[in-house]
């Protein structure tokens, strides 16, 4: 068959790379894609935005794509699954309406409420009826949320009443775009976040391998929140008991709702959860597609066929399906350009691509482009390492290994990915 991927992220590189991979498929399309996805064999590049539905829309059906997979959340918001499911197209992701777990943080605070669902307490306010005071009651620190959707950077964590105070008004007065025009005003609590996603097609669900991101771009979970910065998988953090509550307690509900709301869910549902010192859990946030690097890490351990997976849930069977798991750990590190997730540099050339290729794991491009025989940095987060390794130490060898045979001007990248995850494994050898 013919594949289609939507986006141009180090998601899409690995969704590419992991579908090229499949007995089942016979080309790979990525719309726009990036430096690294023209590289891989089987894999093609289209010069269309991920967000320009008519034209993806008119090129899945000219080349007659089997299936269409969405990387980033824009288009599911958008409604591409809509439009393609109207022209008699597989596409592999939640409706519009669905979405909306992710597409509206106000939203889906409501609907964990109404269905009982974990998740720290909360205000919604748009610039009518925004209240100072209510932010001057709430205890510190607090998280303040752009509603829409904001690239990863619409959640600030404030450390002073006054310092949300700010942030809320700007947002409201439009430092986020349409994003902001309502925010979500939440506890912030306090312990390990764990990624934990699945494919689910309607009631039927496929948990895939747990992973953790780390939000904050500088070293010991300091500075500001990004897209990510670094995931591993498998979280030791989830053991089998965690895992069950987690499906129990969040995953099983929400589907539930979602049909009882009469919008049954197909795709990939990504369970942002913090988990405390004592074990209680809630949820942060949805995300209606892969997370991103959680992407990378994972689809480097699948064993199983991820286009034999898409297609069970398109076709209802995903309950007759297992999938196999490389028993070793991945981690993946992101190297971000300078200034990163403000303002950041574009343009840079990157040295040392063809020395990494040389070493053992995987380099996924993210904000590349090509420009003749050179590769330029083209977004903020620019590629993603990622090793396997017996221990997640010695994944996390193997992939540091990467981002030291790379380089350009100004490139930043944290130092201590998976670190929880290698004081634990060092705690349980003594």
């Amino acid at each position: 068959m013919k594949v289609l991927i939507v986006g141009g992220g180090g998601r899409e590189h690995a969704l590419a790379w992991k579908c090229a991979h499949s007995s089942l498929v016979r080309h790979v399309y990525v719309a726009p894609g990036n430096a690294g996805t023209a590289l891989e064999p089987a894999v093609s590049n289209v010069d269309i935005a991920a967000d320009d539905i008519d034209a993806l829309l008119r090129f899945a059906q000219r080349e007659c794509i089997d299936l269409t997979i969405v990387g980033p959340e824009g288009p599911l918001v958008a409604g591409i699954v809509d439009r393609f499911a109207a022209a008699q197209l597989r596409c592999f992701g939640p409706t519009r309406a669905a979405a909306r777990l992710e597409g509206s943080k106000a939203f889906t605070k409501d609907f964990l409420r109404r269905y009982h669902i974990p998740t720290a307490s909360y205000a919604t306010f748009t610039g009518a009826d925004f209240d100072p005071d209510y932010i001057r009651a709430q205890r510190l620190p607090l998280v303040v949320k752009a509603d829409g959707l904001a690239a990863g950077k619409g959640v600030v964590i404030c450390d002073t009443h006054q310092f949300a105070i700010d942030t809320a008004t700007g947002m409201l007065a439009g430092s986020f775009g349409a994003a902001g025009k309502t925010i979500v005003i939440e506890e912030f609590l306090r312990g390990e976040e764990l990624s934990f996603i699945v494919i689910a097609a309607d009631q039927q669900v496929l948990p895939l391998a747990t992973s953790q991101d780390h939000k904050r771009r500088d070293d010991g979970d300091q500075g500001p929140n990004t897209g990510g910065m670094g995931a591993y998988s498998p979280a030791p953090l989830a053991a089998p008991a965690l895992r069950e509550r987690i499906m129990r307690e969040v995953i099983e509900p929400t589907l539930r709702g979602l049909r009882q709301d009469g919008n049954p869910y197909l795709g990939f549902l990504y369970a942002g959860l913090m988990i405390a010192d004592d074990g209680t859990l809630n949820v942060l946030e949805f995300n209606c597609r892969f997370g991103d690097p959680e992407a990378q890490a994972i689809l480097m351990r699948l064993q199983s066929d991820l286009i034999a997976l898409c297609d069970a849930a398109l076709k209802g069977t995903l309950d007759e399906i297992h999938a196999r798991w490389d028993p070793r750990a991945a981690l993946g590190v992101v190297m971000a350009a300078g200034g990163y997730p403000e303002n950041y540099r574009k343009g840079d050339p990157i040295s040392g691509l063809d020395a990494a290729a040389l070493l053992p794991g995987k380099v996924f491009h993210a904000g590349t482009q090509s420009q003749g025989s050179q590769v330029l940095t083209a977004g903020g987060r620019v590629l993603c390492t990622v090793g396997l390794g017996a221990t997640v130490g010695a994944a996390q060898t193997q992939a540091y290994a990467l981002v030291h045979a790379i380089h350009w001007s100004l490139v930043q990248y944290r130092r201590d990915i998976g670190c929880r995850a290698i004081a634990r494994e060092r705690s349980a050898q003594g």
